[in-house]
Parts: structure tokens; C-alpha cells; sequence
């Protein structure tokens, strides 16, 4: 009902930049948080950072200062422009969001996207 798609992902220097996007479609009423996350290889994912729909932010300190998370609300797409890339920032990089599937409904659902490799060089 639902999709995400990731796209930006790719080769970086480090020092470098890479802004990702992610688009929502489907069937849903409205999106109420929308949520970069990482994982590296061996690692749990971890969150990078999210935006709600009043565009309220928060960030994971490893990204403070570097990364902007961003969104489009009309678009519903999320965008995260990562600056000043280093070698640990390597990871697969997934799109969420949390969203209310029918107008009135309190349930509100979380999807993924497909995720898109990010990988810094040093």
C-alpha cells in the first residue's frame, strides 16, 4: 500500500558530499514522521535522523553539524543532505516513515524502503 524509494546513494570521497531522497507513494492519508536509518556491515541499524510532519528534527550525534534532514511534505519525500562524508559513514542507508494508512484512523504504520548503499573512501 505504501512504497518508499531511496535514491542518491553511491561513492563518495571523503570530505565529499551525498544528498538522498525518498519518495513516499500509494495509499496512505498522511505521513506524521518520516526517519533516516543506517546500518553498517555487522551493526544494528541505527537511526540517522528524522523529521516529523511540523518539521521538527533530530539527529544522531556521529551526524551533528554535517548532515540536514529535510522533507517536502506536499512531495511526500524526505530528503538528507550529507556533508563532510568520512569512512564511517559507510553504510546501507533506509528511508522510513510513519504514517496513518485512512482519514480519522489513529493507527498509525511504519514502512521501509529498500535502502541504498552510501559508501565513503578515504
Amino acid at each position: 500500500q505504501v512504497q518508499l524509494v531511496e535514491s542518491g546513494g553511491g561513492l563518495a570521497q571523503a570530505g565529499g558530499s551525498l544528498r538522498l531522497s525518498c519518495a513516499a507513494s500509494g495509499s496512505f492519508d498522511s505521513i506524521h514522521a518520516m526517519g533516516w536509518y543506517r546500518q553498517a556491515p555487522g551493526k544494528q541499524r541505527d537511526v540517522v535522523a528524522q523529521i516529523t510532519s511540523g518539521g521538527t528534527t533530530n539527529y544522531a550525534d556521529p551526524v551533528k553539524g554535517r548532515f540536514t534532514i529535510s522533507r517536502d511534505n506536499a512531495k511526500n519525500t524526505v530528503y538528507l543532505q550529507m556533508n563532510s562524508l568520512k569512512p564511517e559513514d559507510t553504510a546501507v542507508y533506509s528511508c522510513n516513515a510513519e504514517v496513518t494508512l485512512r482519514p480519522g484512523s489513529q493507527n498509525r504504520y511504519r514502512y521501509w524502503g529498500q535502502g541504498t548503499q552510501v559508501t565513503v573512501s578515504s
